[in-house]
């Protein structure tokens, strides 16, 4: 029995640490900085062909039009693309760097 890797390829960010290339519109994973594609697009490759479905994207709601067009650049149809609203920083599962070790 052949098996089918689901592919969740996570692209949130808010652009602050790459800085002056990257910026909020503008993250990291968006960029072409080693070649001509960009960090997302060269993961959709890796995960792209036999043995694997269509890959999810979860990412950042602000850059759903760049993931959207960087994707169809490449002619590859997402499962789905996951929106959030607000980075991992908000809510009850944010950043715990400052909290005390249970």
């Amino acid at each position: 029995m052949s098996r089918i890797v689901h592919p969740v390829i996570l692209s949130g960010g808010a652009g602050t640490r790459l800085w002056p290339l990257s910026r909020s519109l503008r993250p990291k994973q968006l960029l072409p900085l080693v070649c001509e594609r960009s960090m997302l697009q060269e993961t959709v490759l890796r995960v792209t062909g036999e043995g694997f479905a269509a890959p999810l994207i979860v990412g950042n709601e602000e850059h759903r039009f760049l993931i959207a067009e960087q994707l169809r650049g490449l002619g590859v149809s997402p499962r789905a693309i996951a929106l959030e609203p607000e980075g991992p920083q908000h809510g009850a599962g944010g950043d715990h760097r400052g909290s005390a070790a249970c």
